[in-house]
């Protein structure tokens, strides 16, 4: 087997250190060992950035420990931003202290984790700052919202819908709203329910002209976070008898409110042309 078969070998780690003569590494066992590839290895070696300097009994070359520890210093300062002609001037220099170095590196490396902390700092505050478009913390939600509202109901919306045009629409009509503006549409909100309450106890029918405005009012509410079109009404009407926690919400105003609620979103929907039967998001 000639070195270069060997070094081919060793890459893929078909070797490992020779019994019977140094315990150093390979070219494959250093990279798994280190995290870098064997290609960086061999450039390394060709530049004389960091050249494995034991063999084995049968001549091939390996890396031992103090070549290895030469590897993690370039790492560290390749993540520093150092070109590797400047990272072997550095470490060849003979004016330079090894205790020295390291704690520079380290100085070096602690300063950078900083930055970078402050970098994520400023990331988790926008993100918090545009959580669900809703620039509110949850004890704001809850004070507009009603002391029933979840604050995780945000996270399961944006789980469920978060890759749909219409929750980008959300999002970006929400982010631009002052706590004033959620107040004013939770107050309308709550108005429309009151509404809603009172029309199904005097017994208005869906279909009539004062359900369809009803419904309409309601249809352009939900358009408050996006454009809700009379399809996309009747799936929403859908959800809210199919689903429980929709009912109990619904029917806490007046028993069997949610029904009442989708039969009249279902009759609007028709007056407008569209079938509830086959109505889609849409």
């Amino acid at each position: 087997m000639n070195s270069d078969t060997h070094e081919q070998r060793s890459a893929t780690g078909g070797e490992g250190s020779d019994p019977r003569g140094s315990d150093g590494l390979t070219v494959g066992r250093a990279a798994a060992l280190v995290g870098v590839s064997v290609k960086a290895l061999h450039h390394w070696d060709e530049i004389g950035l960091v050249r494995p300097s034991e063999r084995t009994w049968a001549g091939y070359r390996v890396y031992c420990g103090d070549d290895v520890a030469r590897i993690h210093r370039v790492l560290v300062y390749k993540e520093l931003g150092f070109p590797l002609a400047e990272i072997g001037r550095i470490l060849d220099d003979p004016e330079i202290n090894a205790r020295a170095h390291l704690r520079r590196q380290r100085s070096q490396l602690v300063e950078r984790i900083s930055r970078l902390q402050k970098m994520v700092d400023a990331v988790d505050h926008m993100l918090e700052a545009s959580r669900a478009g809703m620039r509110l913390t949850p004890e704001q939600q809850v004070e507009i919202f009603g002391n029933d509202w979840q604050p995780a109901w945000l996270d399961e919306a944006e789980e469920r819908w978060g890759d749909s045009a219409q929750w980008a629409q959300y999002t970006e009509r929400a982010a631009g709203r002052t706590p004033d503006d959620w107040k004013d549409i939770a107050a309308a909100t709550d108005a429309l329910n009151a509404a809603f309450a009172a029309a199904k106890r005097a017994g208005v029918a869906p279909g009539s002209d004062e359900a369809n405005a009803l419904a309409e009012r309601h249809r352009s509410l939900l358009s408050q976070y996006f454009d809700c079109t009379h399809s996309m009404h009747v799936c929403i009407g859908r959800r809210y008898v199919g689903e429980p926690g929709y009912a109990d919400h619904f029917d806490a105003f007046a028993p069997g409110l949610t029904v009442w609620l989708r039969d009249v979103i279902f009759a609007n929907a028709e007056a407008h042309g569209v079938d509830p039967k086959t109505a889609e998001w849409e």
